[in-house]
């Protein structure tokens, strides 16, 4: 039956066969908005999100080419997450509360490490912040994410395969903030390194591999609550990365 529906998409553009597959790809979108709404503060609307990403369906099944060696569920995949990206870049979805906590967490941080000539722990920021240290986690994870979302810039799903054009193409990505955005992206490869073994691998199979922290704790042997601990001072660290970095670019 979708091979059915395919072969008349393809043939004609069938609106009807268009809306069978949509609705049989449905789950990849919200996949999607599940995994990428998880870091996202809640008055973000989910079912923006959702519409963001159905776009980004529609518009793999406008450029899917099933000769090609490759499953649409991949190609798909690939379209979904790029239009949510570029959706809540162009929302600039951070509250400013959200961006107010962030500098203060930051000021606090560099008051304690040089008072006490070492690295701020989480629970020294919060009590500085007046804030609990879960809240200074969420916070954390919201700016992390806000600065993961500004490198994946390249990566958007809507400028992966145009056709070329003499007309100048405001919305493309210079030579030269691409090599920013390269350097950026292996400079903050090489603070993760410099965390524990266990705070790589948490970052690494909740922002990378897209495991939620219970998943995660079922392939460590750990309990949630633990994993959650591991990811807020591993986001805590490299937050300070991100904020030194910051600094040197201003």
């Amino acid at each position: 039956m979708e091979s059915k529906y395919w072969d008349r998409w393809i043939q004609s553009h069938d609106a009807e066969a268009a809306n069978c597959l949509l609705e049989l790809y449905m789950p990849l979108v919200n996949y999607h908005v599940q995994r990428i709404g998880s870091g996202l503060p809640r008055n973000i609307d989910r079912g923006e999100l959702q519409s963001f990403g159905l776009l980004g369906l529609y518009d793999a099944l406008e450029k899917f080419d099933r000769q090609r060696d490759l499953k649409f569920d991949t190609y798909a995949s690939f379209r979904i997450r790029g239009a949510i990206l570029d959706g809540l870049r162009k929302e600039d979805w951070m509250p400013r509360s959200t961006r107010e906590k962030s500098k203060r967490i930051e000021k606090a941080a560099e008051q304690i490490e040089q008072a006490k000539m070492r690295s701020a722990k989480l629970e020294e920021v919060a009590d500085v912040c007046g804030l609990s240290p879960e809240e200074v986690s969420q916070v954390l994870s919201e700016s992390l994410l806000s600065n993961l979302i500004s490198l994946d810039d390249s990566s958007s799903g809507k400028g992966g395969e145009g056709s070329s054009s003499s007309i100048e193409d405001n919305h493309a990505v210079l030579p030269e903030k691409r090599l920013v955005d390269q350097e950026d992206r292996a400079q903050l490869a090489k603070e993760i390194d410099k965390l524990s073994e266990k705070e790589r691998l948490v970052v690494s199979l909740f922002y990378f591999e897209e495991l939620t922290l219970t998943e995660i704790g079922q392939i460590l042997n750990l309990s949630t609550s633990r994993i959650s601990q591991i990811h807020s001072k591993a986001l805590f660290k490299l937050r300070q990365y991100l904020s030194a970095n910051e600094m040197k670019t201003t």
